[in-house]
């Protein structure tokens, strides 16, 4: 990539790329804790509603306390250290910025803060993927008329996939699947708040005293981060679910290759070019050895036979035709590696993936039968669960999408498993929503016939 020594070149130059880190959680605090460490960075500020907390990640990272200091974004600029604040809008607008982290992990905020982002003429990686799920495709396509850079996060698994497919495609091949892997089971989508750390092998107890937060934790275990995960890659490489979305089928790394291909050729796929994600557990509760449950893969073909000869020569590990072969990274290490984005967005002036249509959706489904009157709590919750889904499917049948599907009461009753549709929703207060808005906005763009779509504001 030589990221590295154009890195240096900006350090040594005195022009460090000015960075600005919106949610100061998890992912962001491993952000801080190798940006001090990157040549060319400078952490301009770090924005949080909670102002200690952001204080605080920047301490438990080992950032100096003389560093953190600066009363404004211009007294930060000036001297090189980092402004700490509740006030995202005001970081965005400071002079000299160059790229915005979001890392909400809040739909309607991450929308927010990338529109504010694009106007002010600033790159934004999209740390937030559930807002890229939501309405990603045409947040990227403003930025690509503003003349900025919207990336999905690397280190992340979505951009980790889609750097393999990009890689399979470069070189030549036809990319056959491509996925992550996780811990599933079929009974993990009725999981809920309650019922999650259990299925971790933790006590309650032990999960508040380690500060983990229940909803986070069960969107993993109920298949809805997958199912965030994989619509962002979708709609970042043109590869589409299958129409009946995830199938989680378990599988160790030595079989992606017999696996992760069509039905038709043995494995488990329902067509070429499908995103699909692997389970690290066998149906019978047993886990796999050599299992990617932290990892990410591709699968890709051979297009004749002197290239079967040469997986064959090189020990590829292939299906039994020799046909499909697959490749696979182990592990993706979050915030650690999300300075890969930065440095892409602000050096080269390209994504580390980023969407191009709207191909995939996630869809609010009902863990359980849900009655008239209540109200529906979101990713992660006790009422739903996202499921993927082929975009003009959802959008044919009104569906809810799981970004939108929180603080809204049901007008009826819904079966459990069912996708829920607008009509089952209260809409009084939602239609005055900017992600709302934004989310009609973008199905009626994508969903236009080719020279008929309406114009993105």
């Amino acid at each position: 990539m030589n990221l590295h020594p154009l890195l240096q070149a900006r350090a040594e130059q005195g022009l460090p790329i000015r960075v600005a880190l919106i949610g100061a959680g998890k992912f962001g605090s491993m952000f801080l804790a190798q940006a001090q460490h990157t040549p060319g960075l400078h952490v301009l500020g770090v924005a949080d509603l909670a102002v200690d907390r952001a204080r605080q990640a920047l301490l438990a990272t080992g950032w100096p306390k003389e560093r953190i200091g600066a009363t404004s974004p211009a007294k930060a600029l000036a001297a090189g250290s980092t402004f700490v604040t509740d006030d995202a809008g005001r970081l965005i607008d400071a002079g000299g910025l160059d790229v915005v982290i979001e890392a909400t992990g809040v739909p309607e905020a991450g929308i927010q803060h990338a529109l504010a982002a694009i106007r002010r003429g600033r790159h934004i990686v999209m740390v937030n993927v559930e807002a890229d799920a939501l309405v990603g495709p045409l947040l990227a396509e403003k930025a690509r008329r503003a003349g900025v850079v919207y990336s999905l996060a690397y280190g992340d698994q979505p951009a980790l996939v889609c750097e393999m497919v990009d890689w399979a495609r470069a070189a030549g091949f036809d990319v056959v699947a491509a996925g992550k892997g996780t811990l599933y089971m079929p009974e993990f989508h009725a999981s809920t708040p309650e019922t999650v750390w259990g299925h971790y092998g933790l006590t309650p107890e032990r999960a508040a005293k380690s500060g983990l937060n229940p909803k986070m934790f069960n969107s993993f275990l109920d298949g809805t981060k997958s199912a965030i995960e994989m619509a962002a890659v979708a709609n970042a490489t043109g590869l589409t679910p299958a129409p009946g979305g995830l199938a989680f089928p378990p599988c160790p790394v030595e079989k992606l290759a017999s696996t992760l291909i069509p039905e038709a050729d043995g494995g488990k796929l329902h067509h070429k070019g499908q995103v699909e994600v692997v389970s690290s557990r066998a149906r019978n509760g047993h886990d796999l050895e050599n299992n990617l449950r932290w990892g990410v893969y591709v699968t890709f073909e051979a297009a004749n036979e002197y290239v079967e000869n040469c997986f064959s020569d090189y020990g590829l590990i292939t299906d039994p035709s020799g046909k499909y072969a697959a490749l696979w990274r182990p592990y993706h290490m979050i915030g650690l590696e999300l300075g890969i984005s930065v440095a892409h967005a602000a050096l080269l002036k390209m994504p580390t993936g980023a969407p191009t249509g709207f191909r995939a959706d996630v869809v609010a489904c009902a863990k359980r039968d849900l009655e008239a009157g209540e109200m529906l709590d979101g990713e992660g919750g006790f009422t739903v669960w996202g499921r993927l889904m082929e975009a003009g499917d959802s959008v044919n049948i009104g569906a809810v999408p799981i970004g939108l599907a929180h603080g809204r009461k049901l007008k009826n009753r819904v079966k459990q498993g069912a996708a829920l549709q607008w009509s089952d929703v209260e809409l009084r207060d939602i239609e005055n929503s900017p992600a709302y808005r934004l989310r009609r906005e973008m199905e009626a763009v994508f969903a236009a016939p080719p020279g008929k779509a309406r114009a993105v504001s």
